[in-house]
């Protein structure tokens, strides 16, 4: 046998383990005797020379090795020398919020993470900036990885492939690349549109999609935008992103934006005054990150200053930090409380005096806590003004309606339906 030949048999050879002395080498089956008979001594003599008299080395098809010992043999994790990133203890299924902005999309991912490759292979989420697309591939990838350790799942952003592409084309590396990528049990690519007006990161990204689908390789994308607004990209690429589920994801609602900043808090152990998470969740409507940014910028000033964390105080930080949405709120056209009464009793089927009257009967009592609760969100009415407009109630009562409508909204299907109908209807 010429010394090419050697080569050939002699490459698919590597160490997989190393315990107690014992190095464990995995080749594959049809070698396995040929290289145990030539080269079996020459092994063992090489190995007690670099690890002591007492070493002593294996050699085992890759059927027969161990889990761990096949997850290092697999030749797809062969040119693979990147160290695997830790999961985000942040971005899991558990820290994300559900709401109708974003619940097709997390049940989606959900699926995916549970049954990967089974439902819907490729699951492509869009949505603008900072609404929990990153955090659902996270969550995706944090899963999948507690339940099964020896899954391949490799995760990046759009720009990083493209970065990593072009290092290989540059160093001559574009085999190492493709093992790295064409050979994922799970791919999750944050930012795709990056790949647009890239010629050959987008052909590489074309074949790399085939090789997994084709495979059974469960691949997860998000973008900015739907797949059919992402002109710049092939129409070949757009098709197969669309073969799949398109989940789409919208800024948060504010039942929605409240409860994440209650999420936050707890997570933070911080008891915070619920009016003061209304004057955050009612500046920032469209980004959660920002959403969250804000919040600690509102807890950090209240530290480093000595003062409660407040409505007024709240409105006090996010002026100087958003003051064109200072200004829009001070100026914009809003609904009136009468309004918002009018459409409450529309929609239960009530008399306005019922909204004004002491009765605590249950088909009076929810319309009610709603109405309170949409002139609070709608209107930029004090509590205490409210209060006056429903039958000299306190600022208190309205509080504690608002409370009690806000809970109802984020556990009740129907409640949160009635509150989107009145919110059009009043837009």
């Amino acid at each position: 046998m010429d010394e090419a030949t050697y080569r050939i048999w002699l490459a698919p050879l590597r160490a997989v383990d190393l315990r107690d002395s014992l190095l464990t080498l995995c080749a594959p089956t049809q070698t396995i005797a040929w290289v145990r008979d030539r080269f079996g001594r020459l092994l063992q003599t090489a190995v007690a020379a670099a690890l002591g008299p007492d070493a002593s080395v294996d050699i085992v098809s890759a059927e027969h090795a161990t889990p761990r010992q096949r997850h290092h043999d697999d030749p797809r994790e062969h040119h693979d020398t990147a160290p695997r990133a830790l999961p985000n203890p942040k971005l899991t299924f558990d820290q994300f919020v559900i709401g109708d902005s974003n619940r097709l999309a997390h049940a989606a991912a959900l699926t995916v993470a549970e049954m990967p490759a089974q439902a819907y292979n490729p699951l492509f989420i869009c949505g603008p900036p900072g609404v929990g697309k990153t955090h659902l591939l996270g969550a995706i990838a944090s899963l999948l990885g507690a339940h099964d350790p020896s899954l391949i799942i490799r995760s990046l952003t759009g720009e990083q492939f493209t970065t990593e592409f072009l290092r290989s084309l540059n160093d001559g590396s574009t085999t190492s690349f493709k093992a790295r990528f064409r050979h994922a049990d799970v791919l999750l690519i944050d930012d795709i549109q990056f790949l647009e007006r890239k010629a050959r990161t987008e052909e590489e990204f074309f074949h790399t999609f085939n090789s997994l689908h084709d495979a059974g390789s469960q691949i997860v994308l998000t973008s900015d935008r739907p797949p059919r607004d992402l002109a710049a990209l092939e129409d070949r690429l757009r098709e197969r992103f669309e073969s799949g589920l398109v989940a789409d994801i919208h800024p948060p609602d504010r039942a929605t934006r409240l409860a994440i900043l209650r999420k936050r808090a707890n997570h933070d152990g911080l008891d915070l005054d619920v009016e003061a998470l209304y004057a955050v969740a009612d500046r920032i409507t469209l980004n959660v990150r920002a959403l969250e940014g804000a919040l600690i910028r509102v807890i950090a000033f209240a530290s480093l200053t000595g003062r409660p964390v407040s409505a007024d105080l709240a409105n006090e930080v996010l002026d100087g930090l958003y003051p064109q949405s200072a200004a829009a709120r001070r100026t914009a056209t809003r609904c009136t409380v009468a309004d918002v009464q009018q459409a409450a009793c529309e929609h239960f089927g009530i008399a306005p005096d019922d909204l004004l009257s002491a009765s605590r009967a249950a088909r009076v009592t929810w319309p009610r806590q709603l109405a309170m609760y949409l002139a609070r969100e709608l209107t930029g009415e004090s509590l205490p003004s409210i209060g006056r407009h429903f039958g000299g109630r306190d600022h208190t009562t309205v509080m504690h309606a608002c409370r009690r409508a806000d809970q109802r909204i984020l556990s009740d299907l129907d409640a949160r339906t009635a509150v989107e109908d009145l919110r059009r209807r009043l837009a």
